[in-house]
């Protein structure tokens, strides 16, 4: 097992259509529905697999130490090339793989191996590329009609989040940017730390947080970032803000003193980022997190949706993110929420 953090495989998921809390199957696999506008119809990117004379949405088993939305994206790139970033999520398919067992050394034959599957599927808008095969496990790339690809899946369960994003179009809701909450990752004790607040930095599993948490938040590339100033924050951030070589403001309004003194602040300034309506994160503590979601939560009309965001404290814990999807035809409205917490190690 890998010694970096890792995020739990138990996301929660809501949108106006359908729920999900955990996942429980023997086999995790994740992937992405990429649509495209052509002439004004809705279009998806199907792929065929020569190994399995099929064809399908880009998908993959998890690789060790990775998160759902992560795979999704990675087999994107890998078998089709594309950088994509990953809007409202669509219904998970599941079903057996059956696997046959040779038979014994007397020659006598074994029951066959059944383990259960989840393909966890999310909408997707291309942001760099041209789909090209990867010649290995993809050898054809189509953009097809809905209705054309209704008729080449070759897994009839594949038509559920296809129906589902066709829905998500009609009703204006497909069309999303990201809006990313994120606590900071695991700080010294309190009790331990005798300077100025503002300076307690993260300890080693809150470094090895970071970490995970810049490989997640790449599933959705927010571009515009803001923080609280305080160290513990900054340093939640950094691996994403190096790797990604993006700017990012620092925010008094978002610290646990300013929300002390005036929760107004940190609730103007979660609303200003809501409105600009751009893939966005926001990285604060968790006596702020109340006032946060409470300028979240103006922004949902769907009761299911509304459910998702937490309600009770510590509201996340430490290294965890909201991924909160507002649909920009619909003027900022929440349609999606996401709750992924990290491993404590």
């Amino acid at each position: 097992m890998s010694t970096g953090a890792r995020l739990h495989q138990v996301p929660r998921r809501r949108t106006a259509d359908f729920a999900d809390d955990g996942a429980d199957a023997q086999i995790l696999a994740a992937g992405a529905l990429c649509w495209r506008l052509h002439r004004g119809e809705l279009e998806v990117l199907l792929i065929h697999r020569p190994r399995y004379d099929d064809w399908s949405f880009p998908k993959g088993k998890l690789d060790d130490d990775e998160t759902l939305p992560e795979c999704a994206v990675r087999e994107v790139a890998e078998e089709i090339g594309l950088k994509i970033r990953l809007g409202i999520p669509l219904p998970v398919t599941r079903y057996d793989v059956v696997k046959p067992r040779r038979n014994d050394s007397a020659g006598n034959p074994r029951a066959d191996r059944r383990r259960s599957k989840e393909v966890w599927y999310w909408a997707a808008e291309v942001k760099e590329g041209t789909p090209r095969p990867d010649a290995e496990e993809t050898d054809e790339v189509r953009w097809v009609t809905i209705e054309a690809a209704r008729q080449m899946l070759t897994q009839k369960g594949d038509i559920v989040p296809l129906d589902a994003l066709e829905r998500l179009h009609e009703e204006h809701r497909l069309r999303t940017t990201p809006f990313v909450v994120l606590r900071h990752a695991k700080a010294k004790p309190r009790s331990s730390w005798s300077r100025a607040e503002g300076e307690r930095p993260l300890a080693a599993t809150g470094k090895r947080q970071a970490r995970a948490v810049e490989r997640l938040l790449t599933a959705w590339r927010p571009r515009h970032l803001e923080s609280s100033p305080w160290r513990r924050c900054v340093e939640t951030v950094a691996p994403y803000v190096k790797q990604h070589r993006h700017k990012i403001k620092y925010r008094k309004s978002l610290t646990e003193k300013r929300a002390r003194e005036n929760p107004k602040k940190p609730q103007n300034r979660t609303h200003k980022s809501l409105e600009m309506l751009q893939p966005s994160c926001l990285c604060t503590h968790r006596p702020v997190l109340p006032l946060v979601l409470e300028e979240l939560r103006r922004w949902v009309k769907d009761q299911t949706v509304l459910e998702a965001l937490p309600t009770e404290d510590p509201y996340l814990a430490p290294g965890a993110v909201i991924v909160a999807q507002q649909a920009t035809d619909r003027g900022g409205e929440i349609v999606s929420v996401e709750v992924y917490e990290p491993f404590d190690d």
